[in-house]
């Protein structure tokens, strides 16, 4: 029997303080990333700029759950912020980036219906924690 990995549409490759990499390619700003492999940048660098618009967006995506990266730190987005995906039964899930990062590979690469919402703070690039 030959095992073969789950394949997706986009992994995080690594990740560290002020980056990620996805499919390989290095980012120094918060995206949004999708289990079908698309992604987009997301307008905010910094945990206490969020508000509902940057949540709101999320619900058109129609995922089962988000995974939201706050950053650097552990910190729970405001009720208001995250509103209107528990309005539309989307499941949330709040993680350091780096702990969202590892949880959306897995839950990406069984094949679930997973957006990943990732804070990336601007600092000094270090090196890569996923290795």
């Amino acid at each position: 029997m030959k095992f073969q990995p789950d394949q997706f549409g986009a992994a995080i490759t690594g990740y560290g303080l002020g980056w990620i990499a996805i499919g390989g390619q290095r980012v120094q700003h918060s995206v949004v990333l999708r289990s079908t492999g698309e992604w987009a940048d997301w307008t905010c660098t910094r945990f206490d700029d969020l508000s509902p618009a940057h949540f709101a967006p999320l619900v058109e995506t129609n995922p089962e759950l988000v995974v939201f990266g706050s950053g650097n730190a552990l910190r729970f987005p405001r009720p208001a912020w995250i509103r209107s995906l528990i309005e539309a039964r989307i499941g949330v899930e709040t993680m350091d980036t780096g702990a969202a990062c590892r949880t959306y590979n897995i839950l990406a690469g069984e094949g679930r219906r997973v957006v990943a919402a990732l804070l990336v703070e601007p600092g000094m690039p270090d090196e890569d924690r996923l290795k």
